[in-house]
């Protein structure tokens, strides 16, 4: 009877390779989206308030300077030529009342902020609870919101017609979150894509130094204003630097902008020119971040949380916005 083939053992004298001593893969060729970065160190930074007392005492003192001198100005050229005073003195007027107004229109900035937080507020607070009371609330107060609004005059019709056969909170809520905000929602996406789109397309095609960070921020701060418009949050200059720091803030608190997490790498080398231009690939990072900046704007703006409504997912707001634009194709 034939020796059965048995397989041969060969003893190594080395010592078996640790894998934790394997040298660590660099990413040092994996696009950074440096301006977006910029632009978030510069937004989010946190203020002292050894600073805020500065900027504030400095304002006032230039006011009070500035205020001084155009009254002496006024005072001096009225005594020494009357006509030329009265123009002077309608002038000084006429700009005052300016100022009154931007101040006025300012304060209506930010009570439109507050009115869309208080919604937001007690929605989140009312799902779930089934208290039919608080919803209607919720409801009448976004029917408030809307009323000045032409373009919704159909949707709130329609909600107001449905709303009177509901009798569970939840589903009050969803249904207003269906009438009045799902079209809202499709306005807000496509400014989102519109502002990764121009920032990818700048930092890609522009080599000039900090282009690509003045158009990131000014395409964010943009892109935000507009999202708080379209729910009803019209903000003004001051309005939206605060929106803006919020968002930032919030992004950068809670880890939703890091670079180099797999999302980000995928989008910026799933594309053939992102893999042979580094310039690409960063314009694909700089508009994926300025994707996340948009859904964060979304939920911050937004009168009410998604719940009934999806929440747009950053890859299909980036595949949509750089659809053709660096070679990819996206579906709709």
């Amino acid at each position: 009877m034939s020796e059965l083939k048995r397989p041969a053992l060969i003893e190594r004298d080395d010592a078996a390779p640790d894998p934790g001593a394997a040298p660590v893969v660099s990413d040092a060729g994996l696009p950074e989206g440096r301006a977006m970065g910029r632009v978030l160190a510069l937004t989010a930074r946190p203020t002292s308030r050894l600073g805020t007392w500065f900027w504030a005492t400095l304002s006032a003192l230039v006011s009070f300077m500035v205020s001084v001198a155009a009254w002496n100005f006024v005072t001096g050229l009225l005594a020494s030529n009357p006509t030329l005073g009265l123009i002077a003195l309608v002038l000084v007027t006429v700009f005052v009342v300016v100022l009154l107004l931007i101040a006025l229109r300012e304060l209506a900035a930010f009570a439109r902020l507050r009115r869309v937080d208080h919604i937001h507020a007690e929605a989140a607070a009312a799902t779930g609870t089934g208290d039919l009371k608080a919803a209607r609330q919720i409801v009448a107060g976004l029917d408030r919101l809307y009323v000045a609004r032409p373009e919704m005059r159909w949707s709130r019709e329609r909600l107001g017609d449905s709303a009177k056969d509901v009798f569970d909170a939840d589903g009050l809520i969803a249904l207003a979150e269906t009438e009045l905000l799902a079209p809202l929602d499709q306005l807000a996406r496509r400014e989102v894509e519109a502002a990764a789109r121009q920032v990818a397309t700048v930092t890609a095609l522009v080599p000039l130094a900090l282009a690509d960070v003045v158009t990131a921020l000014a395409a964010n701060l943009r892109m935000i204003r507009r999202v708080a418009e379209i729910y009803g949050g019209r903000s003004g200059f001051f309005g939206s630097w605060r929106l803006t720091r919020t968002v930032m803030t919030h992004l950068v608190a809670t880890g939703a902008v890091a670079v180099g997490d797999d999302m980000i790498h995928s989008v910026a080398g799933g594309t053939i020119l992102s893999k042979l231009s580094r310039r690409f690939g960063e314009g694909v990072v700089n508009g994926a971040l300025t994707a996340r900046v948009g859904v964060a704007a979304m939920d911050v703006c937004r009168p009410l949380p998604f719940k009934a409504a999806p929440r747009p997912k950053v890859s299909n707001l980036v595949a949509r916005a750089l659809s053709g634009l660096f070679g990819d194709k996206a579906d709709a």
